[in-house]
């Protein structure tokens, strides 16, 4: 994976891009999707701590700001189903963002709110939990990370 780039123009197609990420962080039971998740690969995630679209919020272009202790906590990922692992992220984030229509703002997470934030980041920034993962939880990952990435080359093999 690659850092995504910047949103640059903020129109109807941006608002339809959030929309349809919101249905399918809904639909997929997440808390959190990222546009390189949905394919896009631009800096915008989308996250509702209840994983409801009535909570859904849009996040665009956004810096982290962390601090506070480092808590471990299981942590698993639309893009790898399957894998899960203890991951260790900050307790307490601070993100500022744009909002659909480019107006900043800031918010404070602690907790799953925070642990959010941060994962979500993680993939605009081309990293994903199997980065973050310590050495034995690689090896149990890697038969799964193998069958998903035979998986997802039989698929893109048809498509082409």
């Amino acid at each position: 994976m690659t850092r995504a780039k910047p949103v640059e123009v903020f129109d109807d197609s941006l608002r339809v891009l959030a929309e349809r990420m919101i249905e399918i962080m809904v639909e997929t039971k997440g808390v959190g999707l990222a546009g390189p998740q949905a394919g896009v690969n631009l800096r915008i995630f989308v996250a509702s701590i209840d994983g409801t679209k009535e909570n859904a919020r849009v996040y665009i272009n956004p810096a982290i700001k962390v601090e506070g202790a480092v808590v471990t906590n299981e942590e698993g990922c639309l893009s790898l189903p399957g894998i899960a692992g203890k991951i260790k992220r900050y307790a307490k984030c601070t993100i500022t963002a744009q909002d659909l229509n480019g107006n900043e703002f800031t918010e404070t997470g602690e907790g799953l709110q925070a642990r959010i934030y941060q994962h979500e980041y993680d993939h605009l920034e081309g990293r994903m939990i199997k980065d973050r993962l310590g050495t034995a939880a690689k090896i149990r990952a890697k038969r799964r990370l193998k069958q998903l990435e035979e998986e997802y080359e039989q698929t893109h093999n048809e498509n082409s």
